[in-house]
């Protein structure tokens, strides 16, 4: 039972059950958790990544444990493919159906796809509560009110009915105020330790405004870093746990890049012995941070550049030139870090030439792997948004929930045709 008038049990759920690259622990809702732990409430987690009946993991965590509110972390909407796309928000909608008949706790969602779409979301799936943005600081308030029977106004809330959304998001301001979570409370066992890359987050928000992502409205456009120090104890907690492969989730690991020098350097001075990957903004990159990642255990890195047009990535808003990327990928491979690299085929100023000479670019790059995504999800409040409106591609009242893809006319086609074709005798390349 609960041990008083504000303190509640709370069941957390891991909704996504796709492993589009790799399995994905639910690093964010593990801190929800771990914030709500320590608030006091008695919280169970339940993750559905390999659950091909929901009904039976949701039976059995909320048959004996009765909670009083359930959280639903909405990790992805969809799979951001424009041919014969995958759209996830059934299997979420189906869950919470089934929490309704087996519970009478309020549901509350959170997570990064519900952030992109707070409102349109929530009304699709039919949950009673949202909170976009960052729930660490938030969540465990809004259980205590719930709890106690306190008003449920906020200005990070989000209602169902009887509420006008406030459109505001939740944003934490000092990263070390929530530590990374507690890995002996959260599950690991679905994951095993062949393939799983443990996810790490040193950083969150971005001001790189590029002209299709999300990521604004998911974190926010302000960096917030954790302390070096805060990062390499929770690595070494796992790493004592057994844990050795980590995956920087961070948007950018090499900026700012003396933050990036300081936690390289912090994870050679503890001697962890771990392995890791991250995202590069192939942008500043230089020799020295190069070789500190390496030393510090950096096995591969994903290159986003995106394109190998040089006109593409100025209408992509992006700050580097194709010789940056050159340079950044050169850099790795003399240090031996595998590269991946990221093309996105037929946005807005495409063309047969300027493909071409993408796929000619990332080809000369010699990487041991290229990802190529053909037509760019259209995101709200993005610049590509804002050009398929214009363009009649999508209409301004689109909420843009149910994906819609940007590609320039005539072009998916050929462009499918040219790719599949290339990437016939490059065995390291996935469509």
């Amino acid at each position: 039972m609960s041990s008083d008038a504000t303190s509640a049990r709370v069941l957390l759920i891991s909704a996504n059950r796709e492993e589009i690259n790799m399995p994905a622990w639910p690093l964010g809702l593990a801190c929800v958790a771990d914030a709500a732990l320590k608030a006091g409430h008695d919280v169970r987690v339940l993750d559905l990544i390999k659950s091909h009946d929901s009904r039976a993991g949701l039976e059995h965590a909320i048959g004996g444990f009765r909670p009083e509110v359930i959280g639903i972390s909405v990790r992805n909407i969809d799979d951001q493919q424009m041919q014969d796309t995958a759209f996830f928000l059934d299997d979420v909608r189906n869950i919470i159906a089934q929490c309704r008949d087996l519970s009478a706790a309020p549901i509350v969602l959170g997570g990064a796809g519900y952030s992109i779409f707070p409102e349109s979301s929530l009304m699709y799936v039919g949950a009673d509560l949202g909170l976009p943005g960052e729930g660490e600081a938030v969540f465990p308030q809004l259980v205590s009110r719930i709890k106690s029977g306190s008003d449920l106004q906020g200005p990070y809330l989000l209602h169902r009915t009887g509420f006008t959304p406030s459109g505001k998001r939740a944003f934490i301001d000092n990263m070390d105020d929530y530590p990374l979570p507690d890995i002996d409370k959260m599950g690991l066992s679905e994951y095993g330790r062949g393939e799983f890359w443990m996810p790490v987050q040193t950083r969150r928000g971005c001001t790189m405004e590029c002209s299709y992502c999300s990521t604004p409205e998911i974190e926010g456009t302000r960096l917030r870093k954790r302390s070096p120090g805060e990062v390499v104890r929770w690595l070494g907690r796992c790493a004592d746990a057994g844990i050795s492969r980590f995956y920087f989730v961070d948007n950018t690991f090499n900026l700012p890049r003396n933050y990036a020098l300081e936690v390289c350097r912090a994870i050679v001075r503890a001697g962890l012995g771990i392995t890791w990957r991250c995202i590069i903004y192939p942008w500043k990159m230089d020799g020295k941070l190069a070789e500190e990642m390496a030393r510090a255990g950096c096995v591969e890195v994903s290159i986003g550049s995106e394109s190998g047009s040089g006109g593409i990535l100025r209408s992509m808003n992006k700050r580097f030139t194709i010789e940056d990327v050159r340079q950044t990928s050169d850099l790795m491979a003399a240090h031996g870090i595998r590269r991946m690299g990221f093309l996105m085929l037929g946005g807005p100023g495409e063309s047969i030439v300027s493909v071409e000479e993408s796929l000619r670019f990332a080809d000369s790059l010699n990487l041991e792997s290229v990802k190529v995504t053909i037509g760019i999800r259209i995101y709200p409040h993005t610049e590509v948004a804002r050009r398929a409106v214009e363009e009649g591609i999508v209409a301004p009242y689109d909420d843009l929930l149910i994906p819609r893809f940007y590609m320039e006319p005539g072009l998916e086609g050929p462009v499918r045709d040219m790719v599949e074709k290339w990437k016939s005798s490059r065995p390291g390349w996935i469509v």
